[in-house]
């Protein structure tokens, strides 16, 4: 039978349509990481002139980096000051943002977790995520979230230059007046911001140091009312409810506890999280890196506590890929054994992103978010920006892990 010239033609048209939809969308799963994982980078907010930080920290008037460039070499091949590709550029500018945001979102980092600190009833270092991210032009490329850093800072820790005595500088423990001040102005200032990062419309708010939050609400009843307390201000304005989550410590140990000790009065994890309402667990990094200076072996190690957390909860544990640790620019007496300096590459880190990629796969019914050490800790070894040493290695490797290419 002889066909017809226009619906041959139609066939055709719509076949070819059909080819160009399945490459768009095979585009966007491939470099579109997005909508697929989120990947949030933690940002530590130092680099920049406050007022009160100069005046009790750092004088120079740049923040951190008078500390981090006056890091020196502990042993040979040992690469210190860590220098920035970019300069020593003060993380609270607009400008400086943006250049961050951009770099970020094209190689798959879509989310900043902004460390926010509160001392002495008055918030710390807050200049970064207010003057510097949320006045970026294109802030709406990154979501961002909150991670309360409630610990403690002795003098000499963020600056021994100018503070022998490791004697007391702040607390990070905060009263039931001062924490409603925190819930009010993170609700008001932060959690009503567009890119602000939301689980099931819920927004994510981390706490660093569960267990002395609990000590300062005198335990797990003070601990629910204060909690329970956030979510019903969180619900009056406006949101379904607050998503709780909380860094791990640990994790050696098969079932490690989220609060240890008497702190958990008997209650294990399944009784905690339902008691308290917690919704999450993350790490801020691998942690217990000192004295393996091999970055294969604490990543072993990491992994096997990172199950053992998984095993442990009923809740979602979202995992964590560090880069490295190297803090010897705030301790004169650290060297080589305090050092991750073996094997620590970016091909090496991108080989636990793509085990991460596989942990979050193996974990469906949980939001695809993993957490990343870190963004800028150059005091601490730890970065994704770029380097004089490994240039954009370090985002580059990410990229390519996310998107499987070889």
């Amino acid at each position: 039978m002889k066909k017809e010239p226009g619906i041959t033609l139609f066939v055709w048209i719509f076949f070819a349509l059909f080819l160009v939809i399945q490459s768009c969308n095979r585009k966007e799963t491939t470099n579109g990481f997005n909508e697929k994982i989120f990947v949030a980078a933690y940002v530590w907010p130092s680099c920049h002139y406050e007022e009160r930080s100069a005046e009790i920290l750092w004088p120079g008037g740049m923040g951190e980096w008078e500390v981090i460039r006056k890091g020196t070499p502990r042993f040979a091949g040992h690469y210190q000051p860590k220098v920035p590709l970019w300069g020593y550029e003060m993380d609270d500018d607009p400008g400086v943002m943006e250049k961050w945001i951009d770099a970020a979102a094209d190689h798959g980092v879509n989310v900043f977790i902004f460390d926010w600190y509160w001392y002495d009833g008055a918030p710390f270092l807050e200049s970064t995520v207010n003057n510097g991210f949320l006045k970026a032009k294109n802030r709406e490329k990154m979501q961002f979230y909150l991670m309360w850093a409630n610990h403690d800072v002795k003098k000499n820790y963020w600056n021994h230059y100018k503070y022998s005595s490791d004697s007391l500088l702040w607390s990070g423990s905060v009263d039931q007046e001062n924490y409603r001040i925190i819930v009010n102005r993170v609700i008001q200032q932060y959690f009503h911001q567009p890119n602000y990062f939301k689980i099931d419309g819920e927004p994510v708010f981390s706490i660093f140091n569960f267990p002395k939050f609990v000590a300062d609400c005198q335990g797990l009843e003070g601990t629910k009312a204060a909690l329970d307390y956030f979510r019903s201000e969180a619900v009056k304005a406006g949101f379904p409810g607050l998503h709780v989550q909380i860094i791990a410590f640990g994790g050696n140990e098969p079932n490690p506890s989220i609060l240890g000790g008497s702190l958990n009065e008997g209650k294990g994890n399944g009784e905690l999280v339902s008691y308290l309402g917690i919704n999450s667990v993350t790490k801020y990094n691998w942690g217990q890196g000192e004295g393996l200076e091999d970055y294969l072996v604490w990543g072993e190690q990491a992994m096997k506590r990172r199950d053992n957390w998984d095993n442990s909860l009923e809740i979602p544990y979202f995992p964590n890929v560090s880069i490295g640790w190297d803090d010897t620019p705030r301790f004169p007496d650290k060297g080589e054994s305090n050092v991750i300096h073996y094997n620590n590459s970016p091909e090496s880190f991108a080989a636990y992103i793509q085990r991460t990629k596989e942990y979050l796969n193996a974990h469906p019914d949980q939001p695809r978010l993993m957490t990343v050490f870190s963004w800028n800790e150059w005091v601490e070894g730890g970065y994704l920006l770029p380097d004089m040493r490994w240039g954009y290695g370090y985002l580059e490797a990410l990229e390519e892990a996310l998107n499987d290419r070889p």
